[in-house]
């Protein structure tokens, strides 16, 4: 909601919401993203955890959450079969838990924000998930440092740039619209 040369966002569950505000008025600088490279599209399988167990993450607003083990994927990326950690996150908003990876590969720090990215695993139909490297997105705290940053997950290190999705230019940056709205 803009506020004189301000603009303010609340986001976050009842009872524990942020509120952000954004710099004075101006040229603003959008995030960048890699071209479209459809072999970094990947549908496949979840293979279920070796045991359910729950894991607390930091959440966007800086509150501890649990996330509860969904998986594994493997993709072929880089001349090599990947394992990633998929672990079923807490909207804060009552929805339906979603499906979320936080990844780190080679361009991080060097055209990706350095403590990684996450990306969505997709239910698609007969059982199959879709994992779309084009949609890989910074973590909140990339835009400000009124978001804490989350510490990747263990063995999500993929060995072989994924030059997909949402780049890292360093500071300035304003993180995408909420919503749909333009900031």
């Amino acid at each position: 909601m803009p506020l004189g040369r301000y603009t303010i966002a609340v986001a976050g569950a009842p009872g524990r919401s942020v509120l952000t505000v954004f710099g004075r008025g101006g040229e603003r600088k959008r995030a960048q993203h890699y071209p479209y490279d459809e072999s970094l599209v990947f549908l496949g399988t979840l293979a279920p955890p070796a045991k359910r167990s729950t894991v607390r993450i930091l959440a966007v607003d800086g509150v501890e959450t649990e996330a509860s083990e969904a998986g594994t994927v493997t993709v072929p990326v880089g001349g090599t079969r990947t394992r990633l950690r998929v672990l079923r996150v807490p909207t804060g908003d009552g929805e339906e838990s979603e499906l979320e990876i936080f990844f780190r590969d080679a361009t991080n720090g060097e055209g990706t924000y350095p403590a990684g990215r996450f990306v969505a695993l997709v239910p698609e139909a007969g059982g199959r998930y879709r994992l779309d490297f084009n949609r890989a997105r910074n973590p909140f705290c990339a835009y400000s440092s009124a978001y804490p940053c989350p510490a990747p997950w263990r063995g999500n290190t993929i060995p072989a740039p994924i030059r997909a999705g949402e780049q890292y230019l360093g500071g300035g940056l304003t993180a995408p619209p909420l919503n749909g709205e333009e900031r």
